[in-house]
């Protein structure tokens, strides 16, 4: 479920050129912080996926709720 999660979310990630230094930014809309910059598309994906990863470890961690994504809900509950 993790996985499908996040696919559906970098499928909503959003990717423009800046213009200041023709660097790839990339951001995904709905999880606040997730953003990436790097000279090329790919790397600007890789880097994206690796911050989004990382984010919900951290919301995990902190009991912070985590945005449907296509109907997608990943809910956390502790094992007692």
């Amino acid at each position: 479920m993790l996985t499908e999660y996040i696919e559906r979310a970098m499928k909503k990630a959003k990717y423009e050129i800046l213009p200041d230094d023709n660097t790839f930014y990339g951001c995904i809309p709905g999880f606040d912080g997730v953003y990436a910059n790097a000279r090329d598309l790919h790397t600007c994906q890789g880097e994206l996926r690796e911050v989004l990863e990382e984010w919900i470890l951290l919301s995990v961690s902190r009991h912070l709720p985590l945005p449907t994504v296509d109907g997608l809900s990943l809910v956390i509950e502790e094992a007692v």
